[in-house]
């Protein structure tokens, strides 16, 4: 939001006095004077006039968790245990989850409180690479290999998947990296060769992965190098996390 629509809002400034309160310098944002009126602010800061707090702000927070198999990724489930009952009760408030997982599906899930951030990592637009280790009942192929390069025909939503990159690691092993996350797409492209998925885990999600000393159900902060590369470019290879 605009900082001078967020001082609109209040019942006791119109847009005038607002106005005139950025431009005599009696507005500070994180303690720094803010006469420019388009600034976006956002839910972290904190907003003073004449030194009194008109929003405090909250830390933002940025998680990294190894999901198990048998939990949901949800906030709530009435009837399932949810990732977020894996953490603490204090530590939950305000969390959402950035990008989900299937119930059986274990590895790399991103909780924050940060929704902007969150819907920059999963937006269709974006193309975030997604890697993940998959295990089949039956043996992978060349054609595999061939088919997800091209893409893959889903009749249910009539349209052709992005491509995806395949490298096979054994006979029913596979590493498969994704741009896109449709429902259940990972099984319904193998479910193409009527080849079911016996085991999947996520590796990372664009320059952000799996620390492999979490084991699963623990979790951490992102690291300084890790969140600063999502925020610089999510997309790109990330050094140093």
């Amino acid at each position: 939001m605009r900082l001078d629509r967020f001082l609109s809002k209040r019942p006791d400034f119109n847009r005038q006095q607002v106005r005139q309160l950025l431009l005599a310098g009696r507005v500070t944002i994180d303690g720094q004077t803010e006469r420019d009126g388009l600034r976006e602010i956002n839910a972290f800061q904190r907003i003073e006039l004449d030194g009194q707090a008109l929003q405090e702000g909250h830390p933002a927070r940025y998680l990294m968790l190894h999901k198990p198999t048998g939990v949901v990724s949800a906030t709530h489930d009435p009837q399932h245990r949810t990732v977020l009952d894996l953490l603490p009760e204090a530590a939950r408030e305000g969390l959402h989850i950035a990008g989900r997982l299937d119930g059986n599906t274990t590895g790399l899930l991103l909780l924050t409180n940060d929704g902007q951030w969150s819907r920059r990592l999963t937006l269709p637009g974006s193309k975030l690479p997604k890697v993940y280790q998959v295990e089949t009942a039956e043996p992978l192929g060349a054609e595999y290999v061939a088919t997800f390069a091209r893409g893959i025909y889903f009749a249910f939503e009539d349209l052709v998947t992005q491509p995806a990159h395949l490298e096979l690691l054994g006979s029913n092993s596979a590493r498969l990296t994704l741009v896109e996350g449709r429902y259940h797409q990972v099984k319904r492209m193998f479910g193409h060769f009527r080849n079911r998925v016996t085991r999947l885990h996520r590796e990372s999600i664009g320059p952000i992965r799996l620390d492999p000393t979490l084991q699963p159900g623990e979790y951490r902060p992102l690291s300084a190098a890790e969140l600063a590369c999502t925020l610089e470019n999510p997309a790109a290879h990330c050094t140093g996390a």
